[in-house]
Formats: C-alpha cells, structure tokens, sequence
C-alpha cells in the first residue's frame, strides 16, 4: 500500500495520543503502520494473558517487541496473569469460539488497557484485534466501548481496520517481515478445538514456534 495513497485517519475528538491495544505483530503491524502515516502518537499496549502456553505468549510479544523497536514505538509489556484468566474463564471451557468466552476475554484485556490510558493520561485507545477477519468486530467494539464507560475523557477508537485494504495489507506486510504466523486464536480452549478440528481432518496438530508468514516463499 502506498503511504501517499492513504487517507488521514482521525482518532475520536480530534485527539492525536493513541493507546493501541496489541495482539501480536501480524494484527497489530497494519494499524501501526496505518496510524504512523496518519502522524498519530501512539503506544503499544501488549496485554493478552489469555495467550497458552507460555511459549507461545513470548513468540507473539517477542515478534510485536521487534516490529515496534524497528519503527521507534513505544511498547508497555504488561503483566502475563494468566492464573487470573483461567479464574475468569472457568465455566466456559466449552463455549465455542465468538461466544461468551470470547467476550470476557475481550472485556479483561480492554479493563487493563483502558485503566492503563487513564492512568498515564492517554484520550483514546484502540485495538488491532478487529482487523482479524476470525473475531466479531461488533463483539470486539461493544468490549471496548464497555472498558472506557468508567473513566471521563477516555473514548474507545472503532475505527475498522480491516477496510481500505487494511486487511490484505496486514497479510502483505506479515509475509515481509517474516512474523511468527499464529495458528490459533490464543488460548488453550482455542488450542485444543483447533488441534480437535485437525485431528478430523487428518492433519497434523498444531507445533508451536513452526510457521512464519513467507517461508514457503524461498521453496
């Protein structure tokens, strides 16, 4: 996508201080490079103790870290509470994927974020989960939009990421920078279901740290 092509996004209010949520690298690296064009001040939020197991957790960081110190951004590493996302999940280990599990997934992660942004003087926040085309956008902006209700002065940013090419250039630039290619939403419910499906399918389950966007590329 050409810098000069894109439209000069404007985050709610008028305002240019952005707290950006983050997933991961593949999600998060379009919105940033959507927000760094639109000469937005943003920082990177990484919060996701949903993400199993642990080495999986620092794949995804260590990937976000890299794209972020490569473009000068700042990145907050939150804590990983992952004992307090189980608490939270309990009851729903069977819920399917976009259901209730899902939503209090995204309400715990915005929580942290947006107490975070009130707390360091932050107008808006934001997330890359939406560009996803695997989550419910509206589920994931009712969440935010709950998260920031507490604290005045604080607006969630909808903005839809995945339109204007933003989600082919999210594929485009995950394949150029060789970012570690999740193959499951995050969590272990996911994990499993996921390496269930497969296992149906005949395939191989799920190998952690395998896959990178473009490597079959050089083949």
């Amino acid at each position: 996508m050409n810098e000069s092509s894109r439209p000069i996004l404007t985050p709610p209010n008028g305002h240019r201080k952005v707290l950006l949520h983050s997933c991961c690298a593949p999600c998060s690296g379009e919105v940033m490079e959507a927000m760094t064009a639109s000469g937005i001040d943003y920082t990177i939020f990484f919060y996701n103790p949903n993400i199993h197991p642990e080495r999986e957790y620092l794949l995804r960081k260590e990937e976000n870290i890299r794209f972020a110190e490569k473009h000068l951004v700042s990145f907050i590493d939150a804590d990983y509470d992952r004992d307090n996302w189980f608490a939270r999940a309990k009851g729903m280990e069977w819920e399917p994927e976009r259901g209730v599990r899902c939503t209090m997934c995204f309400d715990m992660r915005f929580e942290r974020t947006a107490l975070y942004a009130h707390e360091h003087d932050f107008p808006v926040m934001t997330s890359s989960l939406g560009i996803s085309r695997w989550n419910n956008l509206a589920q994931i902006n009712e969440c935010g939009q709950r998260a920031v209700t507490p604290y005045d002065g604080l607006s969630y940013w909808d903005f839809n990421w995945r339109k204007g090419g933003g989600a082919a250039r999210m594929i485009e630039l995950s394949k150029q920078e060789r970012f570690y290619q999740q193959e499951y939403c995050g969590c272990a419910y996911s994990l499993r279901d996921s390496n269930t499906h497969r296992r149906r399918k005949g395939r191989a389950a799920i190998e952690i740290g395998k896959l990178y966007y473009g490597a079959d590329d050089d083949a």
